[in-house]
C-alpha cells in the first residue's frame, strides 16, 4: 500500500479520488480547506493546507504520490492569476519535496482535435468555461517540457458526470487516450466521476505516466 496525498480532497473529484484510494486499503493524506468535510476512515487524515504557504514543501515530504485536483474560486475576479499562482505552487512544493510522482488534474479544454488545435480554441467551445479551460490549458502547456519535477497531468473527457450531461454511474472500466479528445463515434465521449476516480487511482498505484498528458473516458 501507498502513502498518497490528495490537495483539495473535498472537490468534486478530489473527494471521490479520496474515496477511491481508501477502499484500495492505501493510506490517504486528504489536503481541504475545510477538514470537517473530508470522509472519514481509519486509512484518512485529513490535513488543513495552504499551497501558497512557505512550508507547504515539507507537508509533501515522504509520500509516494500527489494527486492535485487543485482548484480556485471561478467566480473569483482573480481567477486566472489565484489558479496559476497556486497550481503552480503545487508544482514547485512537488519539486523541492522531491515527490516521486505528481498527478495533476486538469481539464478537458488541453485535449487536441487537430494537429496544433486544443479543444478550448475551437468555435463551439462554451464561452462562459473558456477563462477556467484556457487558464488550466496554461499550466497544462507549461509542464510538457519540464524534467524537474515528476509530473502526470490527466483531462477527463469532455463530459464528466451529471454536472457534464453524463452520467454518475459506476461502471468500475474506462479507456484510456493520449492527448487527444476522445469520441463516441460523431459525439465527445464522457465518464462519471466515480470511474475517473478508479482511473485516477489505478494511476497512482501504477506511475504509468510520468512526463505524458493523458485522458480516459467511459467505454
Amino acid at each position: 500500500m501507498k502513502k498518497i496525498a490528495v490537495i483539495d480532497a473535498t472537490g468534486y473529484v478530489g473527494s471521490a479520488v479520496v474515496a477511491e484510494l481508501a477502499s484500495r486499503g492505501h493510506q490517504v493524506t486528504a489536503f481541504a480547506r475545510n477538514i470537517n468535510k473530508v470522509a472519514k476512515a481509519d486509512n484518512i487524515q485529513a490535513v488543513s493546507f495552504d499551497v501558497n504557504s512557505a512550508d507547504f514543501a515539507e507537508q509533501l515530504k515522504g509520500f509516494d504520490v500527489v494527486v492535485s485536483a487543485f482548484k480556485a474560486d471561478y467566480t473569483s475576479p482573480s481567477f486566472r492569476q489565484d489558479y496559476l499562482t497556486g497550481a503552480n505552487a503545487v508544482v514547485e512544493a512537488a519539486k523541492v519535496a522531491e515527490v516521486p510522482y505528481l498527478l495533476i488534474v486538469g481539464g478537458a479544454g488541453s485535449l487536441f482535435v487537430a494537429p496544433n488545435v486544443q479543444l478550448v480554441d475551437t468555435p463551439a467551445f462554451p464561452q462562459e468555461i473558456y477563462l477556467l479551460a484556457d487558464t488550466v490549458r496554461v499550466l497544462a502547456n507549461e509542464l510538457v517540457n519540464r524534467r524537474d519535477v515528476n509530473w502526470a497531468f490527466i483531462s477527463p473527457p469532455a463530459l464528466l458526470g451529471a454536472t457534464g450531461g453524463y452520467s454518475e454511474d459506476r461502471t468500475g472500466e474506462y479507456r484510456l487516450g493520449s492527448e487527444e479528445l476522445l469520441m463516441n463515434g460523431e459525439a465527445p465521449a464522457g465518464i462519471s466521476v466515480a470511474d475517473l476516480a478508479i482511473a485516477i487511482a489505478d494511476d497512482a498505484e501504477q506511475q504509468a505516466h510520468l512526463f505524458k498528458r493523458f485522458t480516459v473516458a467511459s467505454k
